[in-house]
């Protein structure tokens, strides 16, 4: 028996007693496996990482937030709503109050036909305020408008700067005789009105 040298290109063939060589197992299998495994793995990962991020959020803030607000808005508003009102009302830049009384006559004035108002101006803002009597007017009961008669009254509010926390009492005279309503200073001649009805 004659052995031939296999020519270039072509397989060699076992001889008598020899094994043929294992067929090579190939791994493209288990790496796309393990590479499809991995993506989905990925996958899951992030889904429960979200889930727990956008999970957690909300579920705090629906379950502590939202009571929380609730309860502070009911415990809180109802103590704190007559107060707030009290606070507007102190806190208010300028407050009038007025009550009628009786014309005193002073040398200035012809006759007896006027009607008198006190009023009492305070600053509760934080800087200076002019007070005069020409600032403020008195409406009587039906809406009409009358202005300050200078002079006529002994009592009459004087002309001063209120510095903040100050107050300044006296009357204010209007020509003839009516039911005084309300009196309205007018911070300088273009400033802010404030009411103050008359007792």
């Amino acid at each position: 028996m004659t052995y031939q040298q296999p020519q270039p290109g072509q397989p060699q063939q076992p001889g008598w007693g020899q094994q043929p060589p294992p067929p090579r197992k190939r791994k493209t299998g288990k790496i796309i496996g393990f590479g499809c495994l991995g993506i989905v793995g990925l996958i899951v990962l992030i889904t429960v990482i979200a889930m727990v991020a956008s999970g957690g959020d909300d579920g705090n803030e629906s379950s502590t937030t939202k009571p929380s607000a609730t309860q502070g808005e009911a415990k809180k508003d109802e103590p704190r709503e007559e107060p707030k009102e009290e606070e507007s009302a102190e806190k208010a830049p300028v407050t009038v109050t007025a009550k009628a009384v009786a014309f005193k006559k002073s040398v200035l004035a012809q006759g007896d036909d006027y009607t008198s108002v006190q009023v009492t101006i305070t600053n509760n803002s934080k800087s200076d305020i002019e007070v005069n009597p020409l600032y403020v007017t008195i409406t009587e009961t039906d809406g009409s408008k009358h202005t300050v008669e200078l002079g006529v009254d002994e009592d009459q509010l004087d002309a001063m700067t209120l510095s903040p926390g100050e107050n300044a009492t006296g009357t204010v005279t209007a020509k003839g005789t009516f039911d005084a309503k309300y009196v309205t200073y007018t911070d300088g001649l273009l400033g802010d009105s404030v009411r103050g009805d008359v007792s």
